[in-house]
């Protein structure tokens, strides 16, 4: 643990969920493997569409509106929705086998190994603060089992603008009840989690990905409060 700012007083905690309590890297491939092989195999007129197609199209989506990039799951649903509208299915057909995709999406994203260390490290703190996940994803916390230890989760699009904008932080604090300076915020990403934690007036935690060095990082902007590098550290805090 490496600290850059005196750490005040800490009334509840806050976490990022993929790369922070968890290695999102794999699921991500996966899932995207398994959604796309959903998508060719839903009707015979989407065989050949490609992860590149879906990609064109959700850029297409993006310029038509700029802000859908802060909720993820509408995003991706649209670009499925315009994938089968281009294929020849009708919107009606769409709009099920777009929705249906998502069903899919969502099992497979779920499927995520939680080491047993973020379970005891997250037992601990829970005993003494609430805790909070804030994520710019589409992950469900209760469907890997890391649902019972967050009072709430917030998620970019739902609940307000992506990280770092400063929506989800505030609402946190809100819903906690506790001022905004008394939440210490832990995540990987040091614009996202840290800079827009710190901007907003939280205390930021960065906990560090494998061989990453905060003075040679290109995205480091603010320095956070404390580094760690592996999630049990936090329970010193106690």
């Amino acid at each position: 643990m490496r600290f850059y700012r005196p750490l005040g007083r800490i009334s509840a905690l806050t976490f990022d969920l993929d790369d922070t309590l968890y290695d999102n890297r794999q699921v991500i491939l996966r899932t995207e493997q398994e959604a796309l092989a959903f998508v060719q195999n839903y009707h015979p007129a989407l065989r050949t569409l490609q992860n590149a197609d879906l990609q064109r199209l959700r850029q297409a989506v993006r310029e038509a509106e700029p802000d859908i990039y802060h909720d993820v799951t509408e995003w991706r649903y649209r670009a499925v929705e315009r994938a089968m509208l281009n294929a020849g299915l009708s919107a009606e057909e769409a709009t099920a086998g777009a929705n249906a995709a998502m069903m899919n999406f969502a099992k497979w994203r779920s499927r995520i190994d939680v080491p047993q260390e973020t379970h005891d490290t997250l037992t601990q703190l829970a005993k003494k603060w609430p805790l909070v996940a804030i994520t710019n994803g589409n992950a469900q916390p209760e469907l890997f089992g890391l649902g019972d230890y967050f009072k709430f989760v917030l998620r970019a699009g739902p609940d307000g603008r992506s990280k770092p904008f400063s929506d989800m932080y505030a609402l946190a604090a809100e819903k906690l009840n506790v001022p905004i300076g008394e939440i210490l915020h832990v995540g990987d990403d040091l614009t996202t989690d840290v800079a827009g934690a710190i901007r907003c007036g939280m205390q930021a935690c960065w906990i560090k990905p494998e061989n990453a060095d905060l003075m040679q990082t290109n995205d480091s902007r603010l320095l956070p409060h404390l580094e760690i590098s592996r999630l049990a550290s936090l329970t010193s805090l106690i």
